[in-house]
């Protein structure tokens, strides 16, 4: 892409990769200057970018966050409500011929749209099968992105891994030991994402999106002949703790048959993707110190020590501006978000379709919310009616969600799967973190009394005009792995006799669902007791 050029001598001919860190203007009138020398020290060791944290303090102070609208949940949206797309049966979009021989052609699709579709009454009507051919056809217009930031530390804390798994947790102890010893310190978008049938590791959640996308760039050659330099490029957000260690495990992969094979039966690079990664916050002060707010630096009671902390994956909309402009400037339209650990987050064709030919700003996916879905957000209507996405914990508590569903409420959990048309999202990019919900949540811990900001990138769906939602099925599309034992079960699934008959019903699903995903999406076979490439 012009203006993004890779490091000198990277890796090797088969990989296409960009690492470089964002600049951030705008630095208040307070300096580093005015931060005692030791904090700074602290800070910096911590992965905070200084300058961003003050611009981010003086943006507070002054009240230019005061004008980010609120998502406060209101009511739950029915799962009929006409933005919410069923994609759980064979899924079909109809429209006005008229329309549709007009978005065509401002799409350049080479075909008509009576050559795929069926004309009918109101209209043409497009099936699953029309749908996933249009869908393929727009891949050189789409681009794949990972929130890939997180490390795997609250993912093996054995407290929260017993909470979700009871006594279950007992049973899976000595698995749970293991692979927690694997994925310690360790970024999540590198662990195991599964694990083998004869109980050994499978390939990192990272390996097999980029199997993923070679496997759709193969089904594009195979309709179309031959590929273009650009097709479904990757783009990832990583985290100043985590970028080293991904950028590592990059070297691994360029040279793993697992990927080369494949890229070279098609004629493409192995690896393709474009990075910029976030640094971390700062904790600040409690809300009972007043304004204005400042940096919190006494942790433990000890002066000059700050409290580094993740500003949230809502900050991405600022991390990754420069890739979503290179992006839209080199001839992509659409943009795929969604979270490194979710194995049901693939390139949907059927989805691009639809959502191009809407010509809504944006999409996201949902599933109805199970036992296993503690952390993350559902749909909700606000004060003025919009949906948006309300996070279990920071915006709305999992006591109102439970008592929701108690009475008689079809919760749809939000699957962190995203689709933007950037010719919405970039004129947006600027004003989108000033928009967006930011949350500070004052903390009352061992470390102290303090506040922590962030903002949830699935917020951004209450300023979407006319947001289309996928009502999709949670094992085709949304398999995640916040905490380890998700992955466990998910791969080893328990026995229907266990103590805990919900949770085991839907391990069960996931964990025929993963076996789907694996041999079609990601391209695996069984050999063994191993899944390896086909």
């Amino acid at each position: 892409m012009a203006g993004i050029k890779p490091p000198v001598d990277l890796f090797c001919q088969s990989v296409r990769i960009v690492w470089k860190g964002i600049q951030i203007a705008g630095v208040s009138d307070l300096n580093k200057d005015d931060l005692h020398p030791e904090l700074v020290s602290r800070l910096l060791s911590g992965g905070v970018d200084i300058d961003r944290m003050i611009s981010f303090l003086d943006d507070l102070n002054s009240g230019r966050f005061d004008h980010a609208e609120s998502s406060d949940a209101i009511s739950i949206p029915d799962i009929s409500h006409p933005s919410i797309v069923d994609m759980t049966r064979s899924p079909s979009r109809s429209m006005p011929l008229a329309a549709a021989r007009a978005r065509f052609a401002e799409l350049s699709i080479p075909f008509t749209p009576e050559s795929v579709g069926q004309v009918v009454s109101e209209g043409i009507l497009f099936d699953k099968d029309a749908l996933e051919r249009i869908g393929i056809f727009l891949y050189p217009k789409a681009a794949y992105g990972v929130l890939n930031g997180g490390a795997a530390s609250s993912y093996v804390d054995i407290k929260k891994n017993r909470s979700l798994a009871g006594p279950l947790f007992d049973r899976y102890t000595a698995l749970f030991e293991r692979l927690s010893e694997e994925c310690r310190n360790v970024p999540k978008g590198i662990t195991p994402a599964y694990i083998n049938p004869d109980g050994s590791s499978g390939y990192s959640f990272l390996l097999m999106k980029l199997r993923m996308l070679l496997e759709h760039k193969k089904r594009y050659r195979e309709l179309y002949g031959s590929l273009p330099e650009l097709i479904l490029p990757a783009f990832q957000m990583t985290s100043v703790h985590t970028d080293a260690a991904i950028a590592t495990a990059f070297k691994e992969y360029v040279l793993c048959d697992e990927l080369r094979g494949l890229a070279h039966e098609i004629g493409c690079p192995s690896i393709e993707i474009f990075t910029e990664s976030q640094t971390m916050m700062a904790a600040i002060t409690h809300s009972s110190q007043g304004s204005p707010r400042k940096i919190f630096d006494c942790a433990h009671g000890k002066a000059n020590t700050p409290i580094p902390l993740p500003g949230g994956h809502g900050q991405n909309f600022s991390i990754l501006a420069p890739i979503y402009r290179k992006l839209r400037e080199s001839g992509v339209r659409w943009v795929w978000l969604g979270n490194i650990d979710n194995m049901g987050y693939t390139v949907c064709p059927v989805s691009l379709a639809i959502f191009a030919l809407s010509g809504s700003g944006a999409a996201f996916e949902t599933s109805v919310r199970t036992a296993m879905d503690v952390k993350g957000g559902i749909l909700v209507s606000d004060a003025k009616g919009r949906l948006t996405c309300a996070d279990i914990g920071p915006a709305i508590s999992a006591d109102t969600v439970v008592s929701l569903e108690e009475a008689g409420k079809t919760v749809l959990f939000n699957c962190g799967v995203g689709l933007f048309d950037l010719e919405w999202l970039c004129p947006r990019l600027d004003e989108i973190p000033y928009k967006l919900p930011l949350r500070v949540t004052d903390q009352d811990k061992d470390s102290g009394l303090y506040a922590q900001a962030e903002q949830i990138t699935w917020e951004i769906i209450g300023l979407v005009e006319n947001p289309l939602f996928f009502a999709v099925r949670k094992d085709k599309r949304f398999i995640a792995a916040k905490l380890l034992m998700e992955t466990i079960m998910t791969s080893v699934p328990p026995t229907q006799e266990s103590l805990s008959p919900e949770i085991a019903q839907v391990s069960h699903l996931l964990h025929d669902g993963l076996l789907s995903l694996l041999e079609g999406e990601y391209g695996l076979v069984r050999q063994g007791g191993r899944l390896v490439p086909r």
